[in-house]
C-alpha cells in the first residue's frame, strides 16, 4: 500500500510540469507596447507570476542617452568599483563539486571600458556584476541619470526596491544558472587557483548548464522548457520570483536591475511543497 501511494505520488510529480506550463506559462516571453497600469500589473503578471518585456518605459531616463563610453569616463571614470575577475566569464558558477565565487578586485570605470574596447589587457574576464545595490552606494554620480524605483512596480507591489544594481560586461560575462564555496585567486602572475573557503556554508545552486544540459546526470530536465527572450536598449524585462533564470550579452553593454523582495506567499508554500516532495521521492 505504502509503496502504491508512493509511486502515485512520483507519477504525479512527473506529470506537474507538463500541466503547469499548459495552464500557465507563456510559449513566448510577451512585449507591451507601454507600462502597465500597477493594477493591471499586478492583476496580469505578478499574480499569474508570469514573466514580461515593457517597451517605452524608460524613455524618460537621461541614461538612455547619455550613457556612453565617453560619458562614463567624463563622469565616473576614476572612480574604482568592485569587478568580478573569473578566467571563462562565469562568476558565482559551479565548478566540480564547489561553488566557486570570482576574485574581486577595485578598478577604475575607464579601465574596465579600456580592457572592455580592447584598448588596454587584464588577466581574466571583468564584469561589474555586484548585487548589493552598488549603484547607489558605488556610482552615485549616475543616480540623477534614472529613476530610483519603477514607480508603477512599487505601486503594485507595495514596496521601493531592495537593491539597484549597475552591470557593465561584454559577450564574454554570463551569469550562470549544495555545493561547498570557494573563490577565484588572481595571481600576480596573472593565474587564477581555487581556494575552498571552508568556514562558509553550503550554498544552493543549479549546477547544469542550460547551454549544454547534461541530461544522463540530470534526466528531469528533459521537462523542462526554457524561454529565450532579448533585451533591446531601453526595454524592461520583469522577471518573476521563483523565475530560474540564465543571462548572456551579445555584446559590450550596460544594464541596471531593481530587486524588489518577493512575497513569501502561498506561490512560496506550494514551491517548496513540490521541492519537498520532489526531494523526499527521490526524483530531484
Amino acid at each position: 500500500m505504502a509503496e502504491a501511494a508512493l509511486e502515485a505520488v512520483r507519477r504525479a510529480l512527473q506529470e506537474f510540469p507538463a500541466a503547469a506550463r499548459d495552464l500557465n506559462v507563456p510559449r513566448v516571453v510577451p512585449y507591451l507596447d507601454e507600462p502597465p497600469s500597477p493594477l493591471c500589473f499586478y492583476r496580469d503578471w505578478v499574480c499569474p507570476n508570469r514573466p514580461c518585456i515593457i517597451r517605452n518605459a524608460l524613455q524618460h531616463w537621461p541614461a538612455l542617452q547619455k550613457w556612453s563610453p565617453s560619458y562614463l569616463r567624463a563622469t565616473v571614470g576614476s572612480t574604482e568599483v568592485s569587478v568580478a575577475v573569473t578566467p571563462d566569464g562565469y562568476a558565482d558558477a559551479v565548478r566540480g563539486d564547489r561553488f566557486v565565487m570570482p576574485a574581486e578586485r577595485r578598478l577604475p570605470i575607464s579601465h574596465v571600458l579600456d580592457v572592455l574596447e580592447g584598448r588596454a589587457q587584464h588577466p581574466g574576464v571583468l564584469y561589474v556584476q555586484k548585487q548589493c545595490s552598488n549603484l547607489p552606494t558605488e556610482l552615485p554620480q549616475l543616480l540623477s541619470d534614472i529613476e530610483s524605483h519603477v514607480p508603477w512596480a512599487s505601486e503594485s507591489l507595495g514596496k521601493m526596491p531592495d537593491a539597484v544594481n549597475f552591470w557593465l560586461g561584454d559577450a564574454s560575462a554570463v551569469t550562470s544558472y549544495l555545493y561547498t564555496p570557494a573563490t577565484y585567486q588572481l595571481t600576480e602572475e596573472g593565474t587564477f587557483r581555487v581556494v575552498d573557503e571552508e568556514a562558509m556554508e553550503k550554498v544552493p545552486w543549479i549546477p547544469l548548464d542550460p547551454l549544454a544540459p547534461d541530461l544522463t546526470q540530470y534526466p528531469s530536465y528533459s521537462q523542462a522548457r526554457a524561454l529565450h527572450c532579448t533585451v533591446r536598449a531601453g526595454e524592461m524585462l520583469y522577471l518573476p520570483a521563483l523565475w530560474f533564470h540564465h543571462v548572456q550579452q551579445s555584446h559590450g553593454c550596460i544594464a541596471v536591475n531593481f530587486w524588489y523582495d518577493m512575497e513569501y506567499d502561498l506561490k512560496y508554500s506550494y514551491f517548496q511543497l513540490m521541492d519537498t516532495l520532489t526531494r523526499a521521492t527521490g526524483l530531484d
